[in-house]
């Protein structure tokens, strides 16, 4: 049971993980009566936090049928990956721009676990990604950017995708990207962290 003093947030942050781990599955309705019940919360609070959820595009509402966890499309997934593709190249641009040496040490510990090992370990390596990936945005200090990164949800809608294209294409790529930053040429980094992107989502449309 869910003790707090103002629940909906809990409430929203619980529900979250549960549709990001699947635990609640993309086209599933949300049954209230079961999850207010699992979680010791009223349904007012919980409709509140499904609300929240519905505008950051993870649930949907179905008139007459209630609430349901939003199923992603191809066409979705895909427009997903234009966004990030705009996004993290402005990112990439910005950070070059800043020229500070502690947003290359925490770029640069995402994936140095990974740059001696021949074997690389899927789930560690995905992790690894998906910080990498947040920070790129998060380390610019640039509110409005991570402002909009966050409630698109951008990156955590496609983390249940996993991985597009394996360790051993796309470690370099972030190297790459990493490097430019360092050596402060702002249209590098933006031209690899678009192409990073890019890959992916022409693999995704080629499936």
């Amino acid at each position: 049971m869910i003790e707090y003093k103002n629940l909906n947030e809990p409430i929203y942050l619980k529900l979250k993980e549960m549709i990001l781990n699947g635990e609640l599955k993309q086209g599933e309705k949300i049954i209230q009566e079961k999850i207010a019940e699992t979680l010791g919360v009223s349904r007012t609070p919980l409709m509140k936090a499904l609300l929240a959820l519905e505008n950051e595009y993870l649930v949907e509402s179905i008139p007459r049928r209630g609430m349901y966890v939003r199923a992603l499309g191809k066409k979705e997934i895909i427009d997903i990956y234009v966004c990030r593709e705009a996004l993290e190249g402005m990112a990439a641009r910005l950070l070059a721009l800043s020229k500070d040496t502690k947003v290359i040490e925490a770029l640069k510990a995402c994936f140095y676990p990974f740059s001696s090992h021949k074997k690389i370990n899927i789930d560690a390596y995905s992790k690894a990604d998906e910080k990498f990936h947040s920070l790129l945005i998060k380390l610019t200090g640039n509110e409005p950017l991570d402002k909009i990164y966050f409630f698109g949800n951008i990156h955590e809608k496609v983390i249940g995708h996993g991985l597009v294209r394996p360790p051993e294409e796309t470690l370099e790529e972030h190297f790459k990207i990493i490097n430019a930053i360092e050596e402060e040429d702002p249209d590098r980094a933006e031209q690899y962290a678009r192409e990073h992107i890019k890959k992916s989502r022409a693999l995704l449309l080629d499936q």
